[in-house]
């Protein structure tokens, strides 16, 4: 059965932002917890594309994709962010306690470890604009340095992402080793082994990297 097409344009996204930045000449950039009952239909278009299979979720339904962020709405150690550029949804932003998740059993978590996931949303068959995923990324690394308990940020993109494990390096992350991530099968949530290359950026690195 195929899922309707979203018109984000019709969803009216008013509630309290967890975060905001104004970046001149490129707009507003809001992160909102995600609304597993708003925002599933819409998540499950991103994730199904052919463009996210390194997300990992290409054959669930919406349902499942409901299921799945209402697991992690349950979470105190894992939360989900639905981007916004000006009011429009433009990406998907997740982040995790290192030492609760499966990454923990690859390598050895600091005090201060802060996890991240990061979909950047289609295009809608717009020409890729110059500098949009740099922005975005900017935004979201200011949002978990702007608590001060986080010391460094460390993403798990696929191993044969290329474009992600790159947007990292240009952002200032420091790449790891490649690791193999275990299979988690659980009844409310399935995640499958994943090969993935480590990555980290420390708040000393970021704060050194930052234009002035």
């Amino acid at each position: 059965m195929t899922t309707p097409p979203i018109d984000a344009a019709e969803t009216v996204y008013g509630q309290q932002s967890a975060y905001e930045r104004h970046i001149e000449g490129f707009g507003t950039v809001r992160l909102l917890p995600v609304d597993p009952g708003r925002d599933a239909r819409l998540l499950h278009g991103w994730v199904t594309e052919e463009r996210a299979r390194f997300w990992g979720m290409g054959g669930t339904t919406v349902e499942q994709v409901e299921e799945i962020y209402a697991h992690l709405d349950s979470l105190t150690t894992h939360h989900g962010y639905l981007v916004l550029r000006d009011d429009a949804p433009v990406a998907l932003f997740q982040t995790y306690a290192p030492e609760a998740d499966r990454v923990s059993e690859c390598y050895d978590a600091r005090p201060g470890d802060f996890g991240v996931h990061i979909l950047v949303g289609p295009t809608g068959g717009a020409a890729p604009e110059h500098g949009f995923t740099g922005h975005l990324l900017a935004t979201l690394i200011d949002f978990v340095f702007a608590d001060p308990e986080h010391r460094r940020i460390v993403a798990e993109p696929d191993a044969a992402n290329a474009k992600a494990v790159a947007l990292l390096e240009r952002a200032g992350f420091e790449l790891g080793p490649e690791i193999v991530m275990p299979e988690i099968d659980l009844p409310e949530v399935f995640l499958p082994e994943k090969r993935a290359r480590l990555a980290f950026l420390t708040r000393t690195a970021f704060e050194a990297y930052r234009p002035a």
